[in-house]
């Protein structure tokens, strides 16, 4: 069992130390606002995330995108989840189930997602590049069973993600979302 407190402490070192023009924290009027525009509540530890440790820029990679994008509303974790959902409602291929935010781009249309409706916060990989027509369903793989292990993960540099991955023999790989299928046609 993983101590959040702990956790988001480590984090919030590392994100000082990979970065020394940190964004500030997202405010609680900040994070409520975005939640009013998701039109529901973020993962508690996302939301630690921003209220603690800064408004996006650390993590893997990419870095985690701003909670709202500070000069395009169709920006940041917000903007692109409107824009993705929008895209998905009253279509018969869904690309995008609701409460799944994206939280960094990994380039190549590729996002990490965080799962705002499952309890530990699934990180969700979605790799469009992998559609072939009809349904996006094979286009949805599962990170991480939860936000923070996937933060662990990231510490640890033994993520699927890191430069060094391909070479070693213990790293775990995306598996397909199992919940997909029906989280797209849901619309939930």
């Amino acid at each position: 069992m993983t101590d959040i407190d702990d956790l988001v402490q480590r984090v919030a070192v590392r994100a000082a130390a990979d970065n020394e023009d940190l964004p500030t924290p997202a405010g609680d009027a900040r994070i409520a606002q975005a939640e009013a525009q998701l039109g529901f509540a973020l993962h508690p530890l996302l939301a630690r995330l921003y209220r603690e440790v800064a408004d996006g820029g650390f993590g893997p990679e990419y870095r985690l995108l701003p909670l709202i994008g500070p000069d395009r509303p169709d920006a940041g974790v917000v903007g692109e989840y409107l824009t993705r959902r929008e895209a998905s409602v009253a279509v018969a291929h869904p690309e995008w189930p609701a409460g799944v935010v994206p939280v960094l781009t990994w380039g190549c249309a590729m996002y990490a997602g965080v799962d705002c409706l499952s309890e530990d916060g699934q990180v969700l990989l979605f790799e469009p590049n992998a559609y072939g027509g009809g349904s996006w369903e094979q286009c949805w793989f599962l990170d991480s069973a939860g936000l923070a292990e996937w933060l662990e993960t990231w510490l640890a540099g033994t993520g699927w993600f890191e430069e060094d991955a391909c070479e070693r023999d213990d790293v775990a790989e995306p598996e397909p979302w199992e919940q997909a299928g029906q989280r797209l046609s849901a619309g939930v």
